[in-house]
């Protein structure tokens, strides 16, 4: 046999070898890759008397009546963050597309609900307790599968047949008619409407579709069950919070949920917990101002019209307040809103509506904490940092200009730096912002005093006693 023989059939083995050695890897993947979708719990949507196009009719008329009641937060920022995480969610809930909208409720109560057709309200308090990113979107991924599984038309189908005899329920369900069975059947906007009344079941299925939306939008579905635990944890010392009592057995929640994730193959591959994006929000979302008693919707228990009378002047006598980043003092007749790193001071009328439904601070002082970008030795100067803040600014605030460049002070012993701003103000012409930036461990705080231009001068003095009081912790 010739060596060129032997290297010819050698070489055909060879390849022969790879071909089986690709064709099986091949099949393995094929194999492997419908293995999440397979083990997954399957859901059908139940028994319905409405078309879809009702849920959305219904769903849109109660919201109408929900936002009456409710104290709707109207900032664009948090409602465009909320929608964008949303309808990134809800691309992956099956069935029905619905026009998923996504809305911040002024409540610190820890609690979520759907209306059908995808009306989604979401309370403060479940974004001040979330930890990340996809413990939020555990809560939001929740309410949109009641939504994905019609659980709110299948109780109210449920509830209507009861009182109507069968044979007459085909002609009764016109698009002129949902009005008339909403009413009979008392699912208008209420903590106690048959739309929001879920049996067990539904919470059960409301849960482990959570899950998978979650796995399958590239989140960590572990997010789900350690909100959970966590709330369940806060409920030993006191009630249980409001979205855990109005969800039956929370004990079993977490191994539900659990055990599903184990369906899936655990976390998805680069999966995501957490994003900068979400960690301003929650800033944001903890400086609002404090819910109106008696629940108008609105997002300001100060909050007054914009270019109407002037707030009255500050107090010469002050009071203190303390929080876990900084104690400092302020005007006795201001009032603080917000709390932990993020506090908004502000006289009465101080913070005014900005004409477009948004609350905005016209007169007062915020105190924040920004999340500084650091370069690639993990270092990051004063200077670059307030620079990084202010590009932030100017993004939700595109009239901001620099009045004054950066000056070196002192605040509370440490250094820090001063910049004056312009901006247009919400009560018309302009106003100033005296920016004070000082570098902590918790990231840069930051000082924003705002008054119109017109009326500066009256608040400035107050403004600099105010932070010449702040002391940090040692």
């Amino acid at each position: 046999m010739s060596s060129r023989r032997f290297g010819s059939d050698a070489a055909h083995s060879l390849r022969g070898t790879l071909h089986q050695a690709v064709a099986l890897a091949l099949v393995l993947t094929l194999a492997w890759a419908p293995v999440a979708q397979a083990e997954r719990t399957p859901f059908k949507p139940g028994w319905n008397l409405f078309s879809p196009a009702q849920d959305v009719e219904i769903g849109r008329k109660v919201a109408e009546d929900a936002e009456r009641q409710l104290p709707i937060v109207n900032d664009s920022r948090i409602e465009n963050y909320l929608n964008s995480l949303g309808r990134r969610l809800a691309a992956k809930a099956p069935y029905e597309k619905y026009p998923y909208q996504f809305k911040l409720v002024n409540d610190r109560a820890i609690n979520a609900f759907c209306l059908p057709g995808g009306f989604i309200y979401v309370n403060r308090g479940v974004i001040e307790n979330a930890d990340n990113e996809a413990q939020l979107a555990g809560v939001m991924a929740h309410e949109i599968s009641h939504a994905a599984l019609r659980h709110g038309t299948n109780q109210a189908s449920k509830a209507y047949a009861a009182q109507v005899p069968l044979a007459l329920l085909g002609g009764m369900l016109g698009s002129n008619s949902v009005g008339a069975v909403l009413a009979q059947i008392g699912a208008g906007f209420a903590t106690n409407s048959i739309l929001l009344k879920y049996s067990r079941d539904a919470e059960r299925q409301a849960d482990l579709l959570g899950a998978q939306i979650l796995y399958d939008a590239g989140y960590d579905p572990r997010g789900m069950p350690q909100f959970f635990e966590k709330l369940q944890a806060q409920s030993k010392g006191g009630g249980m919070p409001q979205w855990l009592s109005s969800h039956p057995n929370p004990e079993n929640r977490v191994g539900g949920v659990n055990g599903e994730i184990e369906k899936l193959g655990g976390a998805p591959p680069n999966y995501r917990t957490d994003s900068a994006e979400f960690r301003s929000i929650r800033r944001m979302v903890m400086a609002l101002p404090a819910p109106e008693k008696g629940g108008a919707a609105t997002s300001s228990a100060t909050r007054s019209t914009g270019r109407s009378g002037r707030p009255e002047l500050p107090s010469t006598r002050y009071q203190s307040y303390q929080n876990g980043l900084l104690r400092m003092s302020y005007p006795d007749n201001w009032k603080s809103y917000g709390q932990e790193g993020a506090v908004t001071f502000a006289p009465e009328g101080g913070i005014v509506d900005d004409g477009r439904g948004n609350a905005a601070l016209a007169y007062g002082v915020i105190v924040n904490v920004f999340e500084v970008q650091s370069d690639r030795t993990g270092q990051v100067t004063l200077e670059d940092a307030t620079d990084q803040l202010i590009d932030d600014l100017r993004h939700s605030n595109p009239a901001v200009r620099i009045a004054r460049r950066h000056e070196r002070v002192r605040i509370g012993g440490l250094r820090a730096l001063s910049t004056y701003l312009t901006n247009d103000s919400p009560t018309g012409g302009k106003e100033y912002l005296w920016l004070v930036t000082v570098l902590r461990p918790e990231g840069l705080v930051y000082f924003v005093s705002v008054a119109p231009e017109r009326d500066y001068d009256n608040f400035d003095q107050a403004f600099q006693n105010m932070l010449s009081s702040v002391r940090f912790p040692r």
